[in-house]
C-alpha cells in the first residue's frame, strides 16, 4: 500500500500483517494545525493586548512565552522516552487538555508569576502535543517510509499560521485578550482532546529493525560523535533560522520599506516554508542523508547573507524570503527523519528528543540574542551577516554526522546503504551514508 494505506504487509518488523491506524494521519494533520495556531501562534498577535491591557513590558511577556519553549525543550526528552514504551495516545491526549488548561490559567492570571506558571504549564503541553510526538507516532506506525505522512503532518502545521493569526485577530477585535484565550482555549480542548483519545487507538507496534548497522543503545548513540555533532549542527542552524525570521521586519523597515511590505515578505516566506516540504520527499530520494543536511544548511546560510548583501529591490527580496522559507521548510523535515535514517526507529522517541532539546533552546533565545546583537553591531544587516556565518560554521560538522562513516571496517568504512536491509521502495527514499571518512575516524554507535 501507500504511506496513506492502511496496512503494509511485514513492514521492516519481520512480524508479518500490521495496521496503520486510519484516522491516525487526518487526525494528526487537524491536532497539529490547531495546537500550533492556538498554543503558539496566537501569542504574537494578543501580545500587543496583553501589554496595554495589564502595563507589563513586550519583553516581559515573551519571556514568560520563551519560557514555555524552554520547557517544552527540557520536557520533551522525558516525552520521547514515554513515547518509545507506550505510545502517542495518553501522551498526546493529556497534552492537550494540558494545553487547554494552561491557556486558562494564562487567561486569568491577576500578575505576572502566574502568567509566567501558565507557559511553563503550556511549555509541558507542547511538548506532548506539537511535531515531536507526532512525528514518532507517524515514524512507527508508518515504518519503514514515513516521509509522506511526515509531509503531509508538517504541510498542516505550516498553515497553523495563515489560519490562526487573523482567526485570532478577529476575536480580539471584538473580546479581551483574556476572553480571546478563553475562547481559545475551548476551541483546544474540544478539538485535539477527543481526536488524539479516538485516532490513535491502534496498538503501539515493535520498532521496526533498524540499519543493518544500527546495534548499539540509545545511550551509546546520544554518546557518540555523529550523534553530539549533529545536535551542534541543528542548535546553530535553529538559532540562525529562528533569528533570522524574527529580525526579517526589523531588517526592512531599517532599510526604508513600509510595515506592510515587511509584513507580506514574512507571508510570503511562510508560503515559501510549506512549498519547500512538498520537495523533500524528492529530495531525499536523490541525495544522501550527510549530504542532504549539509545542503539545508549552506542554504539557509546563504539566504541568510543575501538579505545582509541585498538591499533591494523589493520583488528580490521577496523571492529571497520565499526561498529562505523553503529551506525552513525542509529544515523541519530533515530533523524529522534524521534519527531514523541515520541510526533506525527503535529509540526515536528519545532520541529524537535530545535532539530537538538544545535546537529548540536556541530557537526560544533566538529573538533576544538576535536584538541584542543588532544593537551591538550597529543594525540588523550586519547581524544577518553573522548569522550567515553562524549557519555556515553548523554546515562544517555535517560530514562527521553519519554513522556509516564512522565504523571501521578491515580498515575501510562501510556503507550503510550497502548494509540497509528491505527491499528498495522507487517512491521513497533509501537510508545512505556518504563514505569518505578516513581509517582513523572513531567508532560509529547506533540505535537499535
Amino acid at each position: 500500500m501507500t504511506d496513506l494505506g492502511t496496512r503494509e504487509d511485514g513492514a521492516a518488523t519481520g512480524s508479518g500483517d500490521r495496521s496503520r491506524p486510519r484516522a491516525a494521519l487526518p487526525a494528526l494533520c487537524v491536532t497539529q494545525l490547531v495546537s500550533w495556531g492556538i498554543v503558539y501562534y496566537a501569542f504574537p498577535v494578543l501580545n500587543p493586548q496583553i501589554t496595554a491591557a495589564t502595563g507589563w513590558s513586550a519583553g516581559t511577556t515573551t519571556a514568560a512565552f520563551s519560557l514555555g519553549l524552554v520547557v517544552s525543550a527540557l520536557a520533551g526528552i522525558r516525552v520521547g522516552r514515554i513515547l518509545d514504551r507506550r505510545g502517542p495516545r495518553a501522551v498526546m491526549t493529556i497534552g492537550s487538555a494540558l494545553g487547554a488548561v494552561s491557556l486558562l490559567v494564562v487567561a486569568t492570571a491577576p500578575g505576572l508569576p502566574l502568567f509566567f506558571a501558565g507557559w511553563a504549564l503550556a511549555g509541558l503541553a507542547m511538548a506532548a502535543t506539537f511535531y515531536q510526538p507526532a512525528f514518532a507516532a507517524l515514524t512507527r506506525w508508518w515504518a519503514p517510509h514515513p516521509i509522506r505522512a511526515l509531509t503531509a503532518v508538517t504541510l498542516a502545521g505550516g498553515l497553523a499560521s495563515t489560519v490562526f493569526a487573523p482567526l485570532t485577530a478577529l476575536l480580539a477585535d471584538h473580546l479581551s485578550w483574556r476572553h480571546t484565550y478563553l475562547v481559545l482555549a475551548a476551541v483546544l480542548a474540544v478539538v485535539t482532546v477527543p481526536a488524539h483519545a479516538l485516532a490513535l487507538r491502534a496498538p503501539w507496534p515493535d520498532a521496526p529493525a533498524g540499519p543493518a548497522h544500527a546495534t548499539d543503545g540509545a545511550a551509546d548513540v546520544r554518546r557518540s560523535r555523529p550523534f553530539l555533532l549533529l545536535a551542534a549542527a541543528f542548535t546553530l542552524s535553529a538559532f540562525a533560522m529562528y533569528a533570522v525570521v524574527v529580525a526579517l521586519v526589523p531588517l526592512l523597515l531599517e532599510r526604508g520599506y513600509t510595515a506592510h511590505q515587511a509584513a507580506w515578505a514574512l507571508g510570503l516566506g511562510g508560503a515559501g516554508q510549506t512549498l519547500g516540504r512538498t520537495l523533500y520527499a524528492s529530495l531525499a530520494r536523490r541525495t544522501g542523508v550527510t549530504a542532504r543536511t549539509a545542503v539545508l544548511i549552506v542554504l539557509g546560510g546563504l539566504t541568510t547573507a543575501a538579505f545582509a548583501v541585498v538591499p533591494g529591490p523589493y520583488a528580490l527580496l521577496v523571492t529571497v524570503a520565499i526561498v529562505a522559507g523553503a529551506v525552513r521548510g525542509n529544515l523541519t523535515l530533515l530533523q524529522a527523519t534524521a534519527v531514523t535514517d541515520r541510526w533506525g526507529a527503535a529509540h526515536y522517541g528519545r532520541l529524537s528528543g535530545l535532539l530537538a532539546a538544545p535546537a529548540t533552546t536556541a530557537a526560544a533565545l533566538a529573538p533576544f540574542a538576535g536584538a541584542a546583537l543588532a544593537g551591538q553591531l550597529g543594525g540588523y544587516g550586519p547581524l544577518f551577516a553573522v548569522l550567515a556565518a553562524v549557519s555556515l560554521a553548523a554546515a562544517l560538522t555535517t560530514p562527521w554526522t553519519a554513522p556509516g562513516t564512522a565504523r571501521r571496517t578491515g580498515g575501510r568504512p562501510r556503507d550503510a546503504e550497502a548494509e540497509s536491509p528491505g527491499r528498495p521502495n522507487p517512491g521513497e527514499p533509501r537510508v545512505r551514508a556518504i563514505p569518505g571518512s578516513t581509517p582513523d575516524a572513531p567508532p560509529r554507535a547506533a540505535g537499535g
